[in-house]
């Protein structure tokens, strides 16, 4: 059977074989500016005890509960405590100190008074009102308690987590390294965006669109500019891939006598696993392992560099991304990702009908919004045309249509595949 007659591959079989032996990556430590949105390798403990001191929740005075059992009640005032400075001395019977939010509670006090409550004369103040025991006094290890863990490996790292981190007394964290992905664009037709193209050429925009959303999954993508469609260039574009886990390729890997890619990673090492799959748009996807020139794998990350080969269309490209290449990035990063990329659908509410699909899954553009009961209403794009990248631009999400689906009247519910995470 020649590789055009093999039937197409279903859409979750190519996604659970591209993730079987996916793994995390190995950790590295990295401080705590650059830990944004990275998976955190292991549980965090808490170096510290949060707050360290039984510390004022308010501006006021800090004195005894029993000196205040009736009032009004006149103290002396025998210093001040403010955020940083103690008192430096213990409270005793009458007597009582200024003090200040965050600032640590003198030893004998047991009690913060707002300052509302009171009027100072001199160096006395009277006590106004009389309050419980205990009131407005953070009491140590409120918050927090050193050794607790307080954020568990997996967790994806967002401003509030590193906030947290940082209170815990850690200036570094272990993280799962990112993938590095190389994105490599193919074709004597493409030019890089800004240069002026002949009449026969076309702007180079895929590796962009394609590197923000990797970016955004958790890669680290690295650009490897435009292999021409000679075995020489495309050689040489792919032994500068060397290094990345992935390597994504755009365009060629079809078998039309223009279509090199194929060929030239096979004679590089690669083991074509498959590279036609019953989707739209998207069919010729490629997913292989290049076995030399790959980097070096802590155990179980399995062996060579992987390739992903996605279309030359701009559209079918960065839905195949999307579908394909993100849910793996996920794996490698240590975050969840089920092996179907149903996982990451959510359910909306048909805004207009749509036919039956034909024996491809389909992935159809749409825009979606919230109507006023609350519920997300979804409409396709006027155009389901691969070629037209604005009708892209406009969309927020995918309607999923499995192969055969029925037609389906507006108000029927159907799975998107949101296109921003």
């Amino acid at each position: 059977m020649t590789d055009r007659a093999q039937p197409l591959l279903p859409v979750e079989e190519a996604l659970a074989r591209i993730l079987a032996d996916a793994q995390p990556l190995e950790r590295e430590t990295v401080s705590l500016m650059d830990a944004h949105r990275r998976t955190l390798a292991a549980d965090l403990e808490a170096k510290l005890t949060q707050p360290p001191f039984d510390a004022s929740a308010m501006d006021g005075y800090a004195l005894r509960a029993a000196d205040i059992a009736e009032t009004p009640a006149s103290l002396a005032i025998v210093g001040e405590a403010a955020a940083g400075h103690g008192l430096g001395r213990a409270i005793g019977p009458g007597e009582a100190a200024r003090i200040f939010t965050g600032a640590p509670v003198p030893e004998g006090a047991d009690t913060v008074v707002m300052q509302e409550k009171t009027r100072r004369e001199g160096g006395r103040v009277t006590i106004l009102e009389a309050v419980a025991k205990g009131t407005a006094i953070r009491p140590r290890g409120m918050d927090f308690t050193q050794g607790a863990v307080l954020l568990e490996a997996g967790l994806v790292l967002e401003s509030r987590h590193l906030t947290l981190a940082a209170a815990m007394g850690h200036g570094r964290l272990s993280v799962v390294r990112r993938p590095v992905v190389a994105i490599l664009a193919t074709g004597d037709e493409l030019v890089m965006p800004g240069e002026t193209p002949r009449a026969d050429q076309i702007v180079s925009s895929i590796p962009y669109g394609l590197a923000a959303m990797l970016a955004a999954a958790g890669a680290e993508p690295r650009l490897l500019g435009i292999a021409r469609d000679t075995r020489e260039s495309l050689d040489a574009h792919i032994a500068a891939a060397e290094g990345a886990d992935i390597l994504l390729t755009i365009g060629g890997a079809s078998v039309g006598e223009h279509d090199l890619v194929q060929d030239a990673l096979k004679a590089r090492g690669m083991d074509l696993a498959f590279w036609r799959i019953a989707m739209r748009p998207g069919k010729p996807l490629m997913y292989g392992r290049l076995t030399t020139g790959g980097p070096g794998r802590a155990p179980g990350h399995g062996a060579g560099q992987r390739v992903i080969g996605v279309p030359g269309n701009p559209v079918s490209a960065m839905i195949c991304a999307r579908i394909f290449a993100v849910p793996l990035i996920a794996r490698l990063t240590g975050r969840p990702a089920d092996a179907s990329h149903a996982s990451g659908t959510r359910r909306a509410i048909l805004a207009a009908p749509l036919p039956e699909n034909g024996p491809r899954q389909h992935y159809m553009r749409a825009t979606s919004e919230t109507d006023g009961e609350g519920r997300r209403r979804v409409t396709p794009t006027d155009s389901q045309d691969s070629a037209l990248m604005t009708r892209l631009a406009q969309a927020d999400c995918l309607i999923v249509r499995p192969p055969h689906a029925p037609a389906l009247e507006a108000g029927a519910e159907v799975p998107i595949l949101p296109l921003d995470f």
